[in-house]
């Protein structure tokens, strides 16, 4: 088990940048994927960046260029870098770890982005 708390959330105009941090519980090292979902109103929630202990990524089309997902082992943290912020990016935006490529999904319980026109 591993939990996850998410921070650095908060309101911003367009075009400006933030960078969510999310913290577990005990060592990453060995997990096998980290990664950020958002989910806004009325919507499903959505993969928005994975990072595999690899250090292969994997982003939704509509941030990549301008998302970076990262990882600092030594710290239990993992950090989503979102510059170029646009309103649609507006949502809670929520830490998510698999323990393994079969394991069942952790979550943390949110950080809300809003971004203004």
């Amino acid at each position: 088990q591993v939990q996850l708390v998410e921070s650095g959330g908060g309101l911003v105009q367009a075009g400006d940048s933030l960078r969510l941090s999310c913290a577990a519980s005990r060592s990453i090292f060995r997990i096998y994927s980290m990664g950020w979902y958002r989910q806004a109103p009325g919507k499903q929630r959505e993969l928005v960046a994975r990072t595999f202990n690899g250090g292969s990524t994997n982003y939704a089309d509509s941030v990549k260029g301008r998302f970076t997902i990262s990882r600092d082992n030594a710290k239990n943290t993992v950090y989503l870098q979102m510059n170029s912020l646009k309103p649609e990016d507006t949502a809670v935006y929520y830490c998510n770890s698999k323990l393994g490529d079969s394991s069942p999904d952790y979550w943390g319980q949110g950080t809300q982005v809003t971004v203004s026109s």
